[in-house]
C-alpha cells in the first residue's frame, strides 16, 4: 500500500485516527463528571490536561531514550517552518480543547460534542481545498450521511436544551481543531524535516499549557471538592489515555490521511460520547440517537474505504 509520506501506511493512519477518536469520546464524559463534583472550570481542566499529558510523554520518552527510534525521526528543516507548526498546533490545540470543555459546561456533553465535531469536517474540507488543494473524491457521499447523523442527534436531544453560548463555543472549538488538522496534514505532505508525532505533541502541550496558565491561575488551579480522589483519578485518566496516548496517534494518522477524511473519521468521537452519555451519565437512549450514531459510523466507513482506495491509486491529491 502506498502513502503520501512514505513513512506510515494509510491503513495504519486510519486505525490510529479511529483509536484516537474513541478515546477522545471518553474525555467529555470524564470532564462532565469533574464539573459535577468540583468547582474547576474549562481553563483549569485544559491546563492540567496539557501539563500532566506533557509529563507523561516526557516520562515515556526518557524511559525509551536508550532505544533507537527512527520511524518518525525528522531530518533537518527550516527552523521557522518547524516553529510555525509547533506554535500553530499548540495554540490551535488550546483553543480546540478549552472551547470544547466550555461548550460542555454551557450546553451539555452531547450537544457540545456534536456541534464541535459536526462543524469540524465542513471547516476542514473547505480549508483543505483552499490551502492544500485536496479533493474529497468519491468520499463526497459521506458528507450527507455525516450531516444527517448530526442533525438527527441534535433533534433527538429531547432531554437537554441547546444553549447559544455552547453552540458558539463548539464552533470556536471546531476552528481550533481545523487548524491543527490542516497543520498536521501540511507537515506530513512536506515529507521529512518535521517533528515526529510524539515530539510535535509534546511541543503542542507545552505551548498550549503556557498559553492557558495565566487564565487557569485566574480561574483557580486547585479544585475545591469533597471528592478529591475521584477528581484526581479522572484527571490522571484524561492525561494518560485520551491525551498522552491519543494525540500522538492522531498527529501520526493526520499526517498521512487527507485532512477532510481525518476530520470526518473523528466523528467516531461524538458517537462514543453519546454511548457514554447514555450508559454512564444517565441520558435517555432514543431511536433518534441510535439512528444518528449509525449514520455517523456509515460516514466514517465510506471515507475509510475511499481513503484506502486513493492510497492504492497512482496519484493522490
Amino acid at each position: 500500500m502506498s502513502n503520501t509520506s512514505g513513512v506510515l501506511p494509510v491503513g495504519w493512519g486510519l486505525t490510529f485516527l479511529a483509536v484516537a477518536g474513541v478515546t477522545w469520546g471518553t474525555t467529555g464524559a470524564a470532564v462532565d463528571i469533574i464539573y459535577r463534583i468540583s468547582d474547576v472550570g474549562p481553563m483549569t481542566v485544559s491546563f492540567w490536561r496539557f501539563a500532566s499529558g506533557l509529563s507523561v510523554l516526557l516520562l515515556v520518552r526518557s524511559v525509551r531514550s536508550h532505544r533507537s527510534v527512527d520511524v518518525f525521526e525528522p531530518a533537518a528543516s527550516p527552523r521557522r517552518r518547524r516553529l510555525a507548526v509547533r506554535v500553530g498546533t499548540g495554540v490551535g490545540l488550546a483553543v480546540f480543547q478549552t472551547a470544547y470543555f466550555g461548550a460542555i459546561a454551557a450546553t451539555g456533553l452531547t450537544v457540545g460534542t456534536i456541534v464541535t465535531l459536526g462543524a469540524a469536517p465542513v471547516l476542514t474540507a473547505l480549508g483543505a481545498r483552499l490551502a492544500l488543494g485536496e479533493r474529497l473524491g468519491n468520499g463526497v457521499a459521506a458528507i450527507p450521511a455525516a450531516l444527517a447523523g448530526l442533525v438527527v442527534l441534535v433533534l433527538g436531544n429531547h432531554g437537554g436544551a441547546v444553549h447559544p453560548a455552547g453552540v458558539l463555543l463548539g464552533l470556536l472549538s471546531a476552528t481550533g481543531y481545523t487548524t491543527i488538522t490542516l497543520l498536521a496534514r501540511w507537515a506530513g505532505r512536506a515529507g521529512g524535516g518535521h517533528d515526529d508525532a510524539g515530539t510535535l505533541t509534546a511541543w503542542a502541550f507545552g505551548i498550549g499549557g503556557a498559553v492557558l496558565l495565566p487564565f487557569a491561575v485566574a480561574d483557580g488551579l486547585l479544585p475545591h471538592t469533597t471528592s478529591l480522589v475521584w477528581v484526581l483519578g479522572l484527571l490522571v485518566y484524561v492525561a494518560v489515555v485520551p491525551t498522552a496516548l491519543a494525540y500522538p496517534l492522531y498527529f501520526a494518522g493526520a499526517a498521512v490521511v487527507r485532512a477532510a477524511t481525518a476530520s470526518t473519521i473523528m466523528l467516531i468521537e461524538p458517537a462514543s460520547a453519546t454511548i457514554l452519555a447514555v450508559t454512564l451519565l444517565g441520558e435517555q437512549l432514543s431511536t433518534a440517537i441510535v439512528a444518528g450514531t449509525v449514520l455517523l459510523l456509515v460516514a466514517v466507513t465510506i471515507l475509510a474505504v475511499t481513503e484506502v482506495r486513493l492510497a492504492d491509486s497512482p496519484a493522490v491529491v
